[in-house]
């Protein structure tokens, strides 16, 4: 299909000629995302990039699309790792990154924002305000909507949650064009079904969000990061346990092996603090004084000398603490090109090891390295898949198989955060049950009957 002259005169009289893109070098960074390249779908380059400025503006461009079938490809920052972004099939890419706008309401400790705010303004506007958002996906420059749109996670979701817990309310166009208000700045809402939480992690198949309000929390008076070294991988996970059963509630838990994050700091040119052991956890503790802060590292170090006799580096500056997050967040970037792909399993914290041991046998089965890396604090681990000299296509595939098969077998998920997009569609169809994906592509018909949203990600077209 190509886009009819006509249309996209219509499309220039909506947003303004300026906002209308048909040339193909200045189409070309919309086609990605950040999906390693080995799995990454190929894009249709028969597409117009739009950006719209208003809700009003999205509305309109959704309801011609839809009078002409036209496929619509919502944008954000373009920072999915799954394909999510990626135009599968000539049409609209819709991209919100104009839809910028900021007000902090500190009476209410709500964030008013727009789609295509960054989460780094967001951080920086709500710090300027006294207030802090604690979800950390990893890349700041992720914007709210898309952070909404695939219910994103990150390292900070142990103590408060994924972004499904921060988003009060929001607008929304349906794919009809209709503009509906969802929930408001209330944090108790139990009138009728949630149909925010529909669309929540919905990954632009179901509506496109246009605003939010999002919820901020009071800045911790007091912070620390404790990096804590272990010689095995079994007692890191076993210390990690018990921290969580410690009574302490920790922001931050996250699971890392010397190695890898030493590559990390390396590339950042960066010095990562500890240079004992082998596997490492980041624990980050913030409270509302210093002295309880104190008393929980206290507390976690009573429980770690069951588990290491290394010594553990506590930060407590603000700059420290910045950098030690930096370079955790940095580790895909820094693996990127030996990567053939990042998986983002979700299991019960209990099985975590069972997991880490089957995945050592499997890296013996195929004499490969699949470093692991991740949320420990809510059962959230990254398995990268390593390029191998002389493996097919075909060979990651039965590999990245027999991980989700694992995972699944351990009582786990295909995905805690990446979501399904358009490269995990055929293994969630292959390790979900069937009425599910019934119910799913139900939804889906009934608000968009004419399948213009997002085509080809998340839901499938036809069940086998």
């Amino acid at each position: 299909m190509t886009i009819k002259e006509e249309v996209v005169n219509k499309l220039k009289s909506i947003v303004g000629d300026d906002w209308v893109v048909t040339t193909r070098e200045m189409i070309e960074r919309y086609l990605y995302d950040e999906t390693p390249e080995a799995f990454r779908p190929k894009p249709s380059v028969d597409v117009v990039v739009v950006k719209p400025r208003t809700t009003e503006e999205v509305s309109k461009i959704v309801k011609l699309a839809n009078e002409e079938k036209i496929p619509v490809f919502p944008r954000g920052g373009g920072t999915g790792l799954v394909g999510g972004a990626i135009p599968t099939k000539p049409g609209i890419i819709l991209s919100l990154e104009r839809m910028d706008s900021i007000k902090i309401d500190k009476e209410n400790l709500v964030a008013e924002v727009e789609a295509g705010v960054t989460l780094a303004k967001l951080l920086e506007e709500a710090d300027k305000a006294g207030l802090f958002f604690p979800p950390h996906p990893g890349d700041e420059g992720a914007t709210v909507g898309g952070m909404i749109a695939t219910n994103a996670g990150g390292a900070r979701a142990v103590r408060t949650g994924v972004m499904r817990n921060y988003v009060l309310g929001m607008e929304v166009v349906l794919p009809n064009g209709d503009i509906v208000v969802l929930g408001g700045k209330v944090i108790k809402n139990n009138t009728g079904y949630n149909l925010m939480h529909l669309i929540i992690g919905s990954e632009g198949t179901l509506g496109i969000i246009t605003e939010a309000y999002i919820r901020l929390y009071p800045k911790y008076r007091a912070s620390a990061t404790m990096v804590i070294p272990f010689k095995d991988r079994l007692n890191a996970v076993k210390a990690a346990h018990e921290v969580l059963k410690s009574g302490v509630i920790p922001l931050l838990l996250e699971y890392v092996e010397k190695d890898v994050i030493e590559r990390s700091a390396s590339y950042l040119g960066l010095k990562w603090p500890v240079e004992e052991g082998f596997a490492h956890l980041i624990v980050t503790v913030s409270e509302s004084s210093e002295d309880l802060v104190y008393t929980e590292l206290e507390l976690i170090n009573d429980v770690i000398t069951k588990y290491t006799d290394l010594e553990p580096v506590v930060a407590t500056r603000d700059d420290e603490q910045r950098e030690i997050l930096k370079i955790r967040s940095e580790v895909y970037t820094s693996l990127k090109k030996d990567l053939i792909d990042i998986l983002d399993m979700s299991l019960p914290i209990g099985k975590i090891y069972d997991f880490m041991e089957e995945v050592d046998k499997l890296e013996r089965k195929y004499n490969t390295w699949i470093p692991i890396i991740g949320h420990i604090g809510d059962g959230n681990l990254h398995a990268h898949i390593m390029k191998t000299e002389g493996w097919t296509k075909e060979l990651y595939e039965r590999l990245e198989d027999e991980l989700y098969e694992i995972t699944v077998r351990l009582g786990g998920v295909i995905s805690g955060e990446h979501g399904v997009g358009a490269t995990r569609m055929r293994y969630f169809m292959k390790y979900t049950d069937r009425k599910y994906l019934e119910l799913l592509r139900m939804f889906k018909k009934v608000l968009d009957p004419n399948n213009i949203l997002n085509p080809g990600k998340v839901i499938p077209e036809t069940l086998k």
